[in-house]
């Protein structure tokens, strides 16, 4: 064939499909704002890394994501204002994200957990210096091997790994758009773009770096899991509908789909694909949330990350997964809502109940928390299998409370030291009331919190989530949620009994003065507990009002 006839068969294709028929991207900048201030905030702190000068790393990155933060936080509540979370709620950015009331509302969480967990990751007061210098909760060389002689050298130099302020925003980052995505593809590439930076933000404490490295490759290995189930369910998912789109795939389940893909047409509408690929999907988004069977990373990887890395994540990874979990058995399979309730109730069952049992066994005090985080998961569950409107605004209401109470623990935990660094055996924790009576006292209303004693958030939190699962028709579930707080109630109260009716050890830890930072973070919590607690209203409202998902 002649070079002629080829070109003449190139022109001929091309003036049957002209270019004119490839849309233009619309991309709605300004309702996407909030995640990209933090990208370009995270891009800009990797440019500090390359380029500013090590003696002024650190405070160059704290003030690029303090900035950002809030003024991402700003964005959020700017779009609210004008009405995105309600009236104008719409699918943006040629539907791969939802602008709406769930998705604002997560997104102002997220950020306000990354802000005050910041505030831990920048403390440098609680280790005593080294050479001179002061130090922080991460090793001072991550790339160097525990106890080698680089590491030392490290340590001398005054090194600190700045790394972890972009690290934080990344994750961030990828947690604003994870409950906001609205097809399976943006969904997963937000589940990546978030579950990275923590893979590496956990393997870098300072102390106990060993430890902390397994505990990163636990959850590496099994978070890659997670993710390969997710992936494989997506891939199912669009064999089924013909599409990534949570709009359409939820056409296909009811049955309202007009225009088939020709080229799916004998698998469209199978519903073995539907239902392994959607339970498949959902399995990815319960390990994420730590919810029982999928839970086995959670304690040792609580425990062997760095504190602030721990709070942060036990916040903000919660808040963001559910918030994902939340659109798709609302908008993508509620025609499916037979199928998926009874499995969600046996799964809820067993992590209150998991989780409450268990912790009652723990002497690590982070372990303790990683459980209760999982008894936690199973009540917050018992909002979302409610199916209702205030079943979504109780679990928005209850994913923000928890999330202060969550960090301001940990940053307490932080503060309660002995020479190999934070004491976090329970015996260690003897007395402390009286050696530290404010300390002490500040992590007894946490713990009540948690526990859901009357007049703090948690009281309030548990009180919509069983409330909204009894109205729908989930009132054996209440039932097991109540008993399963007063079992871990248990274990919280017993902790304040030692802390304040043991007698301290002579060699028992001190608690270390802390800068403003972490003083700000546990005031914080301390704050919206009791706000919460005392006066709810409010905030309910306000959860309520963002409880309608754009479709």
């Amino acid at each position: 064939m002649s070079a002629t006839a080829v070109h003449s068969l190139w022109t001929t294709a091309a003036a049957a499909d002209p270019i004119s028929k490839i849309p233009t991207p619309k991309i709605e900048y300004g309702q996407l704002s909030p995640t990209l201030i933090i990208l370009g905030a995270a891009l800009i702190g990797v440019l500090v890394e390359a380029f500013v000068p090590r003696k002024s790393r650190y405070y160059a990155q704290v003030f690029v994501s303090v900035v950002a933060l809030c003024a991402a936080f700003a964005a959020v509540v700017a779009l609210a204002a004008d009405g995105y979370g309600t009236t104008k709620a719409h699918i943006a950015a040629m539907g791969a994200i939802a602008v709406d009331g769930p998705s604002l509302f997560l997104q102002g969480v997220i950020l306000l957990s990354g802000l005050v967990g910041l505030f831990t990751f920048a403390e440098r007061r609680l280790d005593p210096e080294a050479h001179g210098n002061r130090v922080d909760s991460f090793a001072a060389q991550g790339a160097s091997v525990p106890g080698s002689d680089s590491e030392k050298a490290a340590v001398k130099a005054g090194f600190t790994t700045t790394e972890v302020f972009p690290l934080l925003l990344f994750a961030v980052s990828g947690m604003l758009v994870f409950p906001s995505a609205n097809d399976l593809l943006t969904l997963f590439v937000a589940l990546e773009v978030f579950s990275l930076p923590l893979y590496l933000l956990c393997a870098l404490a300072r102390r106990k770096r060993l430890l902390s490295q397994e505990a990163a490759v636990k959850y590496f290995l099994l978070g890659a899991f997670a993710s390969a189930f997710t992936l494989f369910g997506i891939a199912l998912l669009y064999g089924y509908a013909g599409s990534m789109s949570y709009a359409t795939i939820a056409q296909v389940v009811d049955g309202s789909i007009t225009n088939i893909n020709p080229a799916l047409a004998d698998t469209m509408g199978n519903d073995a694909l539907l239902l392994i690929g959607g339970a498949m999907i959902v399995m990815g988004l319960l390990f994420k949330v730590g919810a029982v069977p999928f839970h086995m990373w959670t304690p040792d990887v609580y425990q062997g990350a760095p504190t602030p890395v721990t709070g942060f994540m036990a916040a903000a990874t919660k808040v963001a997964a559910f918030g994902a979990l939340l659109r798709l058995l609302y908008v993508v399979l509620p025609g499916l809502r037979w199928d998926w309730r009874p499995v969600m109730w046996g799964v809820a069952i067993i992590t209150m109940l998991g989780g409450a049992i268990v912790a009652i066994t723990q002497t690590d005090i982070k372990r303790l928390l990683a459980y209760s985080s999982i008894a936690h998961a199973g009540f917050i569950l018992a909002g979302v299998i409610a199916t209702t409107r205030d079943g979504v605004s109780s679990v928005l209401f209850y994913l923000g409370a928890y999330s202060f109470v969550t960090i301001g623990a940990f940053a307490v935990v932080t503060l309660v030291r002995d020479a190999g660094g934070e004491a976090t055996h329970l015996s260690k924790w003897a007395g402390l009331g009286r050696r530290s009576p404010l300390v002490a006292a500040v992590f007894a209303v946490f713990l009540l919190s948690f526990a859901g004693i009357p007049l703090t958030a948690g009281f309030a939190g548990k009180f919509a989530v069983f409330k909204a699962a009894a109205a729908g028709g989930a009132a054996p579930l209440v039932v097991v949620g109540v008993l399963s707080s007063a079992i871990a109630a248990f274990f919280y109260i017993r902790v304040i009994v030692l802390m304040f009716f043991s007698e301290p050890r002579p060699d028992g830890p001190t608690v270390a003065v802390p800068s403003p930072l972490t003083m700000a973070t546990i005031g914080i919590g301390v704050a919206v507990t009791l706000v919460l607690g005392v006066a709810p209203q409010y905030f309910l409202d306000l959860a309520n009002q963002a409880g309608v998902f754009a479709r």
